[in-house]
């Protein structure tokens, strides 16, 4: 479950590995775990059915940590434009405006309250809701599937625009539909880094794009399941019924389940992955100037700062002792002996 070819999962299930995969790559793999026709019967490693570090690399990459993010890869585009733009605007001596961001001084020290394990939940969903819509902005096509056709299954009974597949959303659009279910549903920024880490995986297994007719049902099958997956309290479906209140619960079952299937129940969000997506998170906030709120560094901040290193640095030296003495009991060794120093 923890991992995308396993064997507990059968060969029908496992997810396809992408077209534009070279093919002499392709054959040296399978070429590596074919079965000699002398060796009968012959039962597969599971080394044997893992897929190698280069193509997995290239299949999956919300399961694995050096892979690059599709949404960070999907912004570069929009980046490269805005950095020609600001360099034109700077040789043409035009004032960009005053600097949003701070800086840190000889007397000033700007951090923020945002880390791995304790995300800023504000900038967090900005985040995510920004990755969403460069997937929508820059999708290579309008793969999807009528479970998440908005038209067919709508969130509201108000009539859905004729051209609501043709009409990119906005990024506070996206932002202001996330913002409410995670307000009403009192959900965590972890789980909006999980609930990226899902879409991503759907958009890889199922070759599936996120477009204007299904983004936000997309969203919301990511939301119910990182939400069940990541928090201790989970949001039940009829909570978000609640939250709704067009939407039935069939249908939220319905939704889920497929959304289950096409991720091949596969859930498991490695600790590597997370904070990949965490740091990309971050550096796709810096590239659209979107910054973490920042606060200048007192004296009660500092002393919080100073005694969390005091703790780590005192669990670190504990666990290094610790360590020193399995292996001199190892060695049958009584003490630390250290030799004479030879003065010439």
């Amino acid at each position: 479950m923890g991992n995308t070819v396993s064997c507990c999962v059968s060969p029908e299930s496992s997810p396809k590995l992408p077209s534009r995969l070279p093919a002499e790559r392709l054959e040296e793999f399978q070429t590596s775990t074919e079965v000699s026709d002398d060796t009968v019967p012959y039962l597969q490693h599971i080394s044997d059915r893992e897929v190698p570090d280069e193509l997995a690399l290239e299949s999956n990459p919300s399961d694995h940590a050096r892979a690059s993010t599709i949404f960070l890869s999907k912004s570069q585009t929009d980046v490269r434009d805005k950095r020609k733009s600001n360099h034109v605007n700077h040789v043409s001596h035009v004032s960009p405006g005053p600097l949003s961001k701070k800086y840190s001084s000889c007397s000033t020290i700007f951090i923020d309250d945002s880390t791995v394990s304790q995300p800023n939940l504000k900038s967090t969903i900005k985040c995510v809701t920004l990755a969403i819509y460069y997937h929508i902005k820059n999708r290579d096509s309008d793969r999807s599937l009528d479970i998440f056709d908005e038209k067919l299954h709508p969130l509201s009974r108000e009539p859905v625009p004729d051209d609501y597949a043709y009409v990119d959303p906005e990024h506070k659009l996206i932002y202001r539909f996330v913002r409410t279910l995670f307000s009403a549903a009192q959900l965590t920024a972890e789980c909006a880094i999980v609930t990226l880490v899902y879409l991503e995986r759907l958009l890889t297994y199922a070759e599936l794009d996120i477009c204007p007719a299904n983004w936000k049902r997309i969203v919301l099958g990511a939301i119910l399941l990182a939400s069940k997956v990541w928090d201790d309290q989970a949001v039940w479906n009829v909570d978000y019924c609640q939250i709704l209140k067009d939407i039935t619960v069939e249908d939220m079952n319905e939704m889920e389940r497929h959304f289950l299937e096409l991720l091949q129940f596969n859930i498991n969000v490695p600790a590597s992955v997370y904070a990949k997506y965490y740091f990309d998170l971050r550096q796709l906030a810096d590239d659209n100037n979107l910054s973490f709120p920042l606060e200048p560094l007192n004296n009660q901040r500092a002393q919080k700062l100073e005694a969390i290193s005091r703790l780590c640095e005192d669990k670190y030296k504990d666990l290094s002792r610790a360590a020193m003495r399995r292996s001199l009991s190892a060695d049958n060794l009584i003490g630390i002996r250290r030799s004479n120093a030879v003065l010439s």
